[in-house]
């Protein structure tokens, strides 16, 4: 337990701290939409669309209400739904699966590799089968799945390819931003996220202006004329308030990728002599560290001896897709590498200010610990 003499402890991310110089812009220009009283479907959305599908290197943004919104959305948007599979990675949350069984298809759980974390493709040809529809790589802890490959399986076999962005805002294949290489791609703006708001919210963006299209009407309950239901949609709008805040942010999206790289660099520094994986990033790829995960024997002795030190630290993710209750009435799947993750991958604490000293520190913990 921490004593009142003790360092201040270090969390996952320090949200109080990565505010507070935006705080009174953030003030200001909720007290124009206030005096405004525009709340829903406002300049501020309709701008922050544009701005991240710019960011991205697409044509289209369409703000919703969350990550896993998006993901339900841009599948609906492609028509997928009963009597469909969609192919998607076990180690991950479980938003992806679960928005495909919102819209009544059958998530398909393959394995992903134990190095980078990505969906392993030789899984999703051996998962191909007659009623695939899509594939939802997921960039997971801030690093491209292998989308050269995914794309050309998919085109192989006729499938569409959804993008899982939630945790990848501003990396890089090669010299493209990640989200624009599938049909759709979707983003959260959870608080946690590299862009993160003051509560959910989410996008889907892309560069065929007719799922655009089916994407603002599904949004807003079927709707693409006032009082005229085409379909049945969703309540699913990203509101002004939060779309001011996600602009504020927006604005230093690249000072934030460069914080969190610099964390990165000193934790390699830090426990590069230490029996531990750490990440790697393949050539041509741009990593933005949503999370900083190591690899660890005895992974939860290690985490309790964090936790007495104060210092944060999580799991992501200790119980593959496959394995969890939701997705039991599914065919077994075989996927040991995402169940040997599961028992040794641990994230430690990031975010853009995160200082060397506050590494060092953890650093200490981890090597003495390791080393007893």
């Amino acid at each position: 337990m921490v004593s009142p003499a003790d360092p201040a402890p270090i969390p996952m991310v320090d949200l109080r701290q990565h505010y507070a110089p935006l705080k009174e812009a953030m003030l200001a220009g909720i007290g124009a939409i206030l005096e405004g009283a525009s709340f829903i479907l406002g300049e501020h959305g309709r701008a922050l669309e544009a701005e991240i599908a710019a960011f991205i290197g697409v044509r289209h943004g369409v703000g919703c209400a969350s990550g896993t919104d998006a993901l339900m959305l841009a599948l609906r948007a492609l028509d997928i739904g009963p009597g469909d599979e969609v192919i998607v990675p076990t180690f991950t949350f479980i938003a992806t699966a679960e928005a495909v069984r919102y819209v009544g298809a059958t998530p398909v759980f393959v394995d992903v590799d134990d190095r980078y974390y990505r969906i392993q493709p030789e899984a999703v040809a051996a998962a191909i089968t007659p009623r695939t529809r899509a594939i939802i790589p997921v960039h997971l802890y801030g690093l491209g799945a292998d989308m050269p490959v995914l794309l050309e399986l998919a085109a192989a076999h006729g499938l569409e390819v959804i993008e899982d962005c939630a945790q990848s805002l501003g990396a890089t294949l090669g010299e493209r931003k990640l989200g624009s290489f599938g049909r759709l791609a979707c983003f959260s703006f959870f608080p946690s996220k590299n862009l993160g708001g003051a509560g959910d919210g989410g996008m889907v963006v892309t560069d065929d202006a007719e799922l655009a299209r089916r994407l603002r009407g599904l949004r807003n309950h079927g709707s693409w004329q006032t009082y005229q239901h085409e379909v049945l949609g969703y309540n699913s709008r990203l509101d002004e308030i939060q779309a001011l805040i996600l602009r504020e942010l927006f604005a230093h999206i690249d000072d934030y990728t460069r914080g969190r790289q610099r964390a990165a660099g000193y934790y390699g520094e830090a426990l590069a002599d230490l029996d531990l994986r750490l990440p790697e990033v393949p050539a041509g790829q741009n990593h933005v560290y949503h999370q900083y995960t190591i690899q660890v024997r005895d992974r939860d002795a290690l985490r309790a001896a964090l936790q007495a030190a104060g210092i944060a630290s999580a799991i992501y993710y200790p119980i593959p897709g496959h394995r969890q209750q939701a997705f039991a009435d599914l065919a077994p799947a075989s996927c040991p590498v995402a169940e040997r993750l599961s028992t040794t991958v641990l994230s430690l604490p990031m975010f853009p200010e995160l200082q060397p000293e506050q590494v060092e520190r953890i650093a200490t913990v981890i090597r003495a610990h390791l080393q007893a």
